[in-house]
């Protein structure tokens, strides 16, 4: 029996040392080693040897057993070292290729920079929520029930109480109801409007709005804050102007226009050939508001303004579609 078993080891020994392939490895498994292989089948032999020889003979078939396993997954790992080496060669002579890396959306570009001008100037930033109830969307900012605004073509209704907001205001009543004066902060959210989708509008868009309220807050401030926020993004060359305007939170109101990018003030398509494009509207608070939110208006006065980040970016890099910002055009966001 141990003649068979050395002569066994030695066969098994020579043949898979002359390998070279996953096929006649699997072929010398199947022969040795398989359920029904040659080194299987002694062991079904084992129960005609006598009882006192199982034990001596038992431990023999045990260390072939394993001898045969250890040398088949060395002959297995140095194949398979020797096919990847075959398949995954380098040439180290070709041209590296070139990662590309992503960027910030070109509206996280623009909030960022006009977070970073109002924060210079000592501007808190906060957020609300998108879905927003019917008194701070419109009633605490001195909406009339009648307004144009409370129509269903203007606004999303969630239903009777809340909607989806169409402006960031209301993080001002959420502010002052929280903070005494003096209180100075900008609002930056997503807002929606029931609009129709056209190259100047859109459903969705984003908004920052700006609060100042103290005592003896004028008129002069809130220009002055503005001029400075649009020479530090649109450059100091800037020529701008004021116009008489009407918000329902703010009295008196204004709109304020600088100069038309594209046509230099001599009058373009994207201006309507006035020379000016408008970039935001502001005005004073109006009293009323601050009888919402317990704010003597006998102590205390502010001034608001709020601007579309969309429309800020489509100005100052004279792109004349609002709808390319929302398709995810590679061939634009790669631009910026």
């Amino acid at each position: 029996m141990q003649e068979q078993l050395n002569q066994i080891k030695s066969e098994f020994e020579t043949e898979i040392n002359n390998v070279d392939s996953f096929k006649s490895l699997e072929q010398i498994r199947i022969k040795y080693l398989s359920r029904n292989g040659i080194i299987s089948s002694l062991f079904d032999k084992l129960k005609e040897v006598p009882k006192e020889n199982k034990k001596e003979l038992g431990k023999v078939l045990n260390e072939l057993r394993d001898f045969a396993v250890n040398l088949f997954e060395q002959k297995k790992s140095e194949i398979e070292s020797q096919t990847l080496l075959s398949t995954s060669k380098i040439d180290l002579t070709l041209p590296a290729h070139t990662i590309k890396i992503g960027s910030k959306h070109i509206l996280n570009q623009t909030l960022e920079e006009l977070k970073d001008i109002f924060k210079s100037m000592g501007f808190s930033v906060f957020e609300g929520p998108e879905l927003e109830s019917d008194y701070y969307n419109f009633e605490a900012l001195n909406f009339p029930a009648d307004h144009p605004a409370r129509d269903m073509q203007d606004t999303f209704f969630i239903n009777k109480k809340f909607l989806l907001r169409t402006h960031t205001s209301p993080v001002q009543i959420r502010v002052m109801e929280k903070m005494r004066p003096p209180v100075r902060a900008i609002m930056p959210g997503r807002v929606y409007r029931n609009e129709a989708i056209n190259a100047r509008s859109y459903c969705t868009f984003q908004q920052v709005e700006g609060l100042y309220v103290d005592r003896d807050v004028t008129f002069a401030e809130l220009k002055g804050t503005l001029v400075s926020f649009a020479k530090q993004y649109y450059g100091e060359n800037l020529k701008y102007r004021f116009r008489p305007s009407f918000f329902p939170f703010t009295e008196p109101s204004a709109e304020m226009d600088i100069t038309c990018f594209l046509c230099k003030g001599s009058g373009c398509r994207v201006c309507k050939n006035s020379g000016w494009l408008e970039i935001l509207g502001c005005g004073m608070v109006d009293p009323n508001v601050f009888n919402y939110v317990n704010y003597d208006s006998e102590e205390f006065t502010g001034y608001a303004f709020g601007m579309g980040i969309e429309r800020i970016a489509l100005l100052k890099y004279g792109i004349n579609d609002i709808r390319i910002f929302f398709e995810n055009d590679v061939r634009f966001l790669k631009q910026f």
